[in-house]
């Protein structure tokens, strides 16, 4: 019998994955702060047409604001984690869905909580 289950994905920590991962959070970090700049935009806009509360319009905006104050937060966390980090440590890269055989006799805990693939600089190196 085939079930699908939950794998985890890690990643092997390079000299191209570590820029890579800089790339990419950095690349979010910029997105959130224009999306910040286009709310603060859309929450003046919204206040000038009059057509809702301003306390409503500033509690809606100032919350969606603050979302991505605190994404920006983490991301900034995570660009100073990355800098500690070693060469050749293991990052949770995701999760994906997979399908496993589970067959008579097999170990259930086994086969459903130590599924693991793990990638370095793109490549497969070990599945377990």
């Amino acid at each position: 019998m085939q079930i699908i289950t939950t794998i985890t994905v890690n990643q092997i920590l390079t000299e191209s994955s570590k820029k890579q991962l800089f790339i990419s959070f950095q690349e979010r970090r910029q997105q959130l702060l224009k999306e910040i700049d286009q709310l603060k935009f859309e929450m003046k806009r919204m206040e000038k047409m009059k057509k809702y509360p301003v306390s409503s319009i500033n509690t809606y905006f100032e919350k969606e604001i603050e979302k991505r104050k605190e994404k920006v937060k983490l991301l900034e966390f995570q660009i100073e984690q990355l800098d500690l980090l070693p060469l050749g440590s293991e990052l949770k890269e995701r999760e994906i869905q997979g399908l496993i055989d589970v067959n008579i006799g097999d170990n259930w805990n086994e086969s459903l909580l130590n599924r693991k693939i793990t990638v370095k600089d793109g490549i497969v190196i070990d599945i377990k």
